[in-house]
């Protein structure tokens, strides 16, 4: 589990999660209070690339520059890893509770992560993934894939996070709306990295995606295409953010930026 878990990366979704809940409240102690939650979705987020390289699915030998966890403790393990680490992250969101989290918002919180990490949400689109081949998957289809695969753990992220900062239902539902498109020009992103990004920045091999005939929005819709989508959903994203009239709203507006123009 930690072998997985202290590789490194990018802790986007950790990070929007604390950046959310200061972003609501401008109090530092929400982020204490939101810092298991930040650790929960990364438990999460690294359990799905654990089974997502795993040789019934995408078969990967590299993940964050490292071999991934099956070639290094074989698949029964890293099965359980996975498993480990999914389960764990349901304990680490109730610890808010005994940060100073209501309740309420404990629960709020769990429900969400089960929602949106379960067959509704990212599993549902692994699934879709799976399912997918280039030349029959459409582009409404490719969008859900992306949506539920990569973008509802970063809406879980933004919300958990806004929820412990005390966002009203107007402000949720604005974040919610910037979390959504953000994650989705975030996984759009990544399609183009797959294409021209560099191999050692990414950890992991590029042209994977060709290789393996998955559907990326370069397929379907072309790179030029789909780098201008990027920048529109990113700027979508950044007026969903102003129209939730944030107390301190900056790091998210950053955020975004970097994720515009990220190579890795």
């Amino acid at each position: 589990m930690m072998y997985s878990l202290e590789a490194g990366g990018k802790r986007l979704r950790p990070i929007l999660v604390l950046s959310a809940a200061e972003a609501v409240s401008r109090n530092a102690n929400a982020r204490n209070i939101a810092m298991p939650i930040a650790c929960a979705i990364e438990m999460i987020h690294t359990y799905s690339l654990i089974h997502d390289d795993l040789p019934a699915m995408d078969n990967d030998d590299y993940r964050r520059g490292k071999p991934t966890n099956h070639k290094v403790y074989g698949e029964a393990m890293a099965i359980l890893a996975g498993d480990g680490l999914l389960t764990h992250a349901f304990y680490a969101v109730t610890r808010s509770a005994a940060l100073g989290a209501t309740p309420e918002t404990a629960l709020a919180i769990v429900s969400d992560l089960s929602r949106l990490a379960g067959a509704p949400g990212m599993v549902g689109g692994q699934a879709a993934d799976m399912l997918g081949e280039q030349g029959v998957t459409s582009l409404e289809e490719l969008e859900y894939i992306h949506l539920h695969k990569t973008s509802d753990l970063v809406v879980f992220s933004v919300l958990a996070g806004a929820r412990i900062g005390g966002a009203s239902p107007t402000q949720l539902e604005s974040m919610q709306t910037f979390a959504r498109k953000l994650g989705l020009a975030f996984q759009i992103q990544d399609d183009i990295l797959d294409l021209i990004g560099d191999e050692a920045k990414l950890g992991k091999p590029v042209q994977s995606d060709v290789e393996e005939q998955k559907v990326t929005y370069p397929y379907l819709i072309g790179m030029e295409a789909s780098e201008k989508l990027v920048e529109r959903l990113t700027q979508e994203a950044k007026q969903a953010l102003e129209e939730a009239k944030l107390a301190m709203p900056d790091r998210l507006h950053a955020i975004a930026d970097y994720l515009m123009r990220r190579d890795h």
